[in-house]
């Protein structure tokens, strides 16, 4: 039986308290951890934790300084009730260690936890997206095999590639941005740091969705969260 596709702001609500954060159809936190051992405990713990059931949800990026955890359902590329009890499970077995799940936001860790995906603006998306799902390696994101859908890279490693209805050619304009997708309440420090580094905030209008900044040249890159989409 199919179950109902939970909110964006319920997968944030359930999660928040335990130190993940969702961002871009993930729900994400990070352990801090002190070497390459105690990432390697703190991985098989959250594996035995997970179970035969979260071994197609939780994905591990292990770090002499930091082990990242990220859950998702690969089958629907979104976080359902079973990604949600599986945050616990794997946060309560990383507290029986003394340590801590944390999306380091605030400024607390090397970076927030956060996604990326690269927009790229065209005029015909069905005939270049072949193109660069070729070139990249990459694949059609779950339940998305659309000429116009995202590419995401199959070993989840690189950043989601996806394309901007153009209504007209715009010369010498860039036509490729980043999104930076960060936790909800990270994104006011993070757009604060960028306009101190020069930066200029081109439009938020759309906040708290996405912000809309550029570099001193104009080259664009958009901060966002999952409030204000469902």
């Amino acid at each position: 039986m199919n179950q109902k596709r939970l909110s964006r702001k319920e997968i944030s609500d359930a999660v928040d308290g335990l130190g993940w954060r969702f961002v871009l159809g993930v729900v994400r936190t990070s352990v801090p951890v002190t070497s390459l051992a105690q990432a390697a405990e703190v991985a098989a713990r959250a594996v035995a934790a997970a179970g035969e059931e979260g071994e197609a949800s939780l994905w591990l990026d292990v770090r002499k300084d930091q082990v990242i955890l990220t859950l998702q359902s690969l089958a629907t590329g979104w976080v359902s009730a079973l990604e949600l009890e599986l945050a616990h499970r794997v946060t309560a077995a990383v507290s029986e260690l003394g340590l801590r799940t944390d999306p380091g936001t605030g400024g607390q860790g090397p970076r927030s936890v956060q996604m990326v995906e690269i927009a790229i603006d065209a005029l015909d998306i069905a005939a270049i997206r072949p193109f660069w799902k070729a070139v990249m390696g990459y694949g059609d994101e779950a339940e998305a095999h659309g000429p116009e859908d995202p590419l995401v890279d199959p070993a989840a490693q690189g950043p989601a590639i996806w394309f901007q209805q153009m209504d007209a050619a715009r010369p010498q304009r860039n036509r490729i941005h980043f999104d930076i997708s960060v936790p909800h309440d990270e994104a006011a420090r993070r757009i604060g740091a960028a306009l101190a580094a020069g930066g200029v905030l081109l439009s938020d209008t759309a906040a708290p969705a996405f912000w809309v900044l550029a570099d001193a040249e104009g080259n664009e890159v958009c901060v966002t969260t999952w409030q204000g989409r469902d």
